[in-house]
């Protein structure tokens, strides 16, 4: 395509996100291209943690017209979902290109003008935004950070605990990835300490071998604050089983929170094999001050401190939510800019590649629409 051609429509990720949009577009015959920064389709996946396996049983976490493998676990590991993704890729031909990382993305007429880092330019009339979140880590801003002559990583770098064999660790943060994370070192022997500001709601992954997930469609057209307790009860009565619980719950909040799935780190902090303490409220020379006035030393700090959704090739063209989600309607559209779309935004407690799907085919159904009333006001 020269660069005066204009796509249909341009899909900016090749997550799952970015590739159920692609098969969704291309079923119904829309010209298309899915541009990703990575090496790979799922490039984000295929490097996080070693250990990661999916807490979404595999009938749930599969993308539109393809499922795993007979053979694949009930709970993929992170390999294999990123060679499923990979898999989709071959399986449906999907137009995607690798090592294309589009830093801009600008309203120019009736047309999305898109800019990578090579300096390559693309036009498009439908733009869906698929980046995801996980390529955009929030590290918050501590006070004398800079002073501290320790290591400091996000989660997102965090990949096996052979780097951290010895030291003293704080984990900073109680979502899944903290608290597998702080498990695992826990585990290889590693002396480790989680600093939890606003707590957690814990929930098994299974209850009698059945995922729990199986049992969220039921509850998964909620409204947010339903979803944030209904996740709450069933936390409560998984702990008819467990002593009393060890982490307070979450305080309110705008957003969706994921629970904590599983009771790892549960079981670690009731072992002594991690240790729990409150929020940070300043680096140290040689550790931190938590907020109760204490000072701990630390050889190294991994930030489990989440992720914001990817939208910064957009820049002020949009706004976004309390949530950091692009603003949208119908769970896709963007409010801001027409002709632009979202997917992967809408996390709920169906789990994120079940509402992937959803919505890639939601976001594709209005593009045809979109795209067949420009054609037909042009007659």
């Amino acid at each position: 395509m020269g660069a005066s051609e204009t796509l249909p429509a341009i899909v900016v990720g090749a997550g799952p996100a970015g590739l159920a949009t692609s098969y969704e577009l291309m079923r119904r015959g829309i010209e298309h291209r899915v541009l990703e920064r990575g090496d790979r389709a799922g490039y984000t996946w295929a490097h996080l943690y070693d250990s990661l396996v999916l807490h979404t049983a595999k009938r749930m976490s599969v993308l539109p017209g393809l499922r795993f493998p007979k053979g694949a676990p009930l709970f993929p590991a992170r390999s294999d979902f990123a060679a499923y993704l990979e898999r989709y890729v071959t399986t449906f031909r999907l137009p995607v290109r690798v090592g294309v990382n589009v830093t801009r993305a600008e309203r120019q007429g009736s047309d999305w003008t898109i800019e990578t880092a090579a300096g390559e330019v693309q036009r498009t009339r439908s733009l869906v935004i698929a980046t995801g979140i996980v390529s955009n880590p929030v590290v918050p801003e501590f006070p004398n950070r800079h002073t501290f002559l320790g290591r400091v990583d996000h989660s997102a770098c965090y990949r096996r605990p052979d780097a951290y064999r010895g030291q003293r660790v704080l984990v900073v943060g109680v979502g899944n990835s903290g608290g597998e994370i702080a498990s695992e070192l826990a585990r290889a022997g590693v002396k480790v300490t989680i600093a939890v500001r606003s707590g957690a709601i814990v929930v098994p992954r299974d209850i009698l071998g059945v995922p729990l997930q199986y049992l969220t469609p039921l509850f998964g057209w909620f409204p947010r604050r339903a979803q944030r307790a209904t996740a709450n009860v069933i936390g409560r009565v998984a702990g008819i089983f467990k002593s009393k619980p060890v982490l307070p719950p979450p305080g309110p909040g705008p957003c969706v929170r994921v629970p904590l799935i599983g009771f790892h780190l549960v079981n670690a902090i009731r072992a002594g094999t991690v240790r729990l303490r409150g929020g940070i409220d300043e680096f140290t020379r040689d550790g931190v001050r938590f907020l109760d006035g204490s000072t701990e030393v630390f050889d190294a700090v991994i930030l489990a401190t989440g992720y914001r959704a990817a939208v910064g090739m957009l820049g002020s063209q949009i706004g976004v939510d309390d949530c950091g989600f692009g603003r949208r309607r119908d769970r896709v559209v963007s409010t801001d800019q027409p002709d632009l779309y979202f997917v992967g935004h809408n996390p709920d407690i169906r789990g994120g590649i079940y509402t992937m799907g959803r919505d890639a085919r939601r976001a594709a159904n209005l593009i045809l629409a979109s795209q067949k009333s420009k054609v037909g006001s042009q007659k």
